[in-house]
């Protein structure tokens, strides 16, 4: 099998185990995706070399818009480690991942990231996320959801539970 030559985007540091062996495992898992109806992206979720969970696109086979891969990958992973905090894991992804993905890995507290395609070529495959980006960045009064706050006091009684529970786990 022909290896190809990793671009360096920003990781100085080795991975643990070996790269190329998972990042292959999230291309194939890509691959099976797309032959069982989903959407052709794959996940690998490592933690000291060893495979922690995987996680292929099921979007359309479970009626479940946020059944991304990467979001798969980090539900099992949480489930098979008993605990919402990935640190000291690692994911490998067929592709860069879209916003809600992104923000799924940083709350997971995964500590590196490794992609296959970038967002161009998911945005050429038919899956540009780039307007999520920029509505993001506006003020939620000039984004196309149509959003109005209300009832901005009632819903702070929850926050403020919170902040007066001594027995929390935070996160």
């Amino acid at each position: 099998m022909k290896t190809q030559k990793s671009e360096n985007t920003g990781c100085s540091e080795k991975p643990s185990g070996s790269p190329e062996r998972f990042m292959r495992q999230a291309i194939e898992l890509a691959r099976r995706s797309v032959s069982e109806g989903g959407g052709p992206f794959g996940a690998v979720i490592v933690k000291d070399g060893q495979v922690v969970a995987t996680g292929h696109n099921q979007v359309v086979p479970a009626c479940d818009p946020t059944a991304h891969a990467e979001v798969t990958a980090i539900r099992a992973a949480a489930k098979a480690l008993g605990t919402f905090d990935l640190s000291g894991c690692e994911i490998y992804t067929s592709c860069e991942p879209c916003p809600m993905c992104l923000g799924a890995i940083y709350w997971a507290r995964i500590e590196r990231m490794y992609y296959g395609c970038d967002q161009k070529e998911a945005a050429q495959a038919g899956f540009d996320d780039a307007f999520i980006y920029r509505e993001l960045a506006l003020d939620p009064a000039h984004r196309r959801l149509a959003s109005c706050r209300i009832l901005a006091d009632e819903a702070r009684e929850a926050f403020r539970a919170w902040e007066a529970k001594s027995d929390k786990t935070e996160y």
